[in-house]
C-alpha cells in the first residue's frame, strides 16, 4: 500500500470526528455571543477626583447653599461585546444631608457607549445661593460638619441605558458618598481617595 493509500485511509476515517468537532465549536462560539449580547452587566462608575472651594449655608430669607464642586466621574462599560445607548440624558444629583440642591446633566441622550470602554467626565458647578430644603435637622447637621471642616455630599447618578440587540431599557440609579474638605489656596492640598459607586441591582421584569 502505497503513502497516499495511507493517507486516504486515515482521513476517510478522522473526517467525520473532524466535521463533529467543527459543529460543537461552533455551537460553543454561538452560545458564548448570544450570552454576550443577551446577559449585559451594569457600568461601574466612580468619582476618581473631587475638590470643594467653597460650602456656604444661609438661612435667609430661604435656606441656600454657596458652593463651588468639581468631579471627576469615570464611567466604564465592563461589557466585553455590547454597547449601551442612552435612552435618556445621564445626570448627577448633589445632595446634602439627603436634600438635593443640584443637578447637572452628565451625557446627552442617544450617547453611545462601546464595549470595554471608560469614559471620563468633568463637571464643574456652583452657585451663590442653591435652594435647599435642609430643614433643622439639615442646618445642624452642616453647623456639626463645618466644625471639622470636612462634608458628607452624595452624589446621585440616574440614567436609562439601552443594550446592542436587547429590546428593553435598564435603569442606572447609583450613589456616590463623598467626604470632602475645602480646598483653597490657604491650605494644604486636599488628596482625595477614589469612590466607587453603588448601583442598585435591575429588577426583574416579573417582580
Amino acid at each position: 500500500m502505497g503513502l497516499c493509500d495511507c493517507l486516504g485511509e486515515c482521513w476517510d476515517d478522522c473526517k467525520w470526528a473532524l466535521a463533529c468537532l467543527a459543529a460543537v465549536a461552533a455551537v460553543i462560539i454561538i452560545a458564548v455571543m448570544v450570552a454576550a449580547y443577551s446577559f449585559a452587566v451594569q457600568p461601574s462608575i466612580t468619582v476618581e477626583d473631587a475638590s470643594l472651594t467653597r460650602f456656604a449655608l444661609a438661612t435667609t430669607p430661604v435656606t441656600s447653599l454657596g458652593y463651588n464642586l468639581s468631579l471627576k466621574l469615570v464611567v466604564r462599560n465592563r461589557n466585553w461585546a455590547t454597547t449601551m445607548k442612552n435612552t435618556e440624558p445621564l445626570e448627577a444629583a448633589y445632595k446634602f444631608d439627603g436634600q438635593q440642591f443640584e443637578r447637572v446633566q452628565v451625557a446627552d441622550k442617544g450617547d453611545k457607549h462601546g464595549p470595554r470602554k471608560t469614559r471620563v467626565y468633568r463637571l464643574d458647578s456652583g452657585s451663590d445661593s442653591a435652594y435647599a430644603a435642609l430643614g433643622n435637622a439639615g442646618v445642624a447637621a452642616y453647623k456639626e460638619q463645618n466644625k471639622t471642616g470636612e462634608f458628607e455630599l452624595e452624589v446621585a447618578v440616574t440614567g436609562e441605558v439601552r443594550y446592542t440587540l436587547q429590546l428593553k431599557k435598564n435603569k442606572l440609579s447609583g450613589t456616590c458618598k463623598l467626604k470632602l474638605k475645602i480646598d483653597s489656596p490657604a491650605t494644604a492640598a486636599v488628596v482625595f481617595e477614589k469612590v466607587k459607586c453603588k448601583l442598585e441591582k435591575e429588577k426583574k421584569e416579573c417582580e
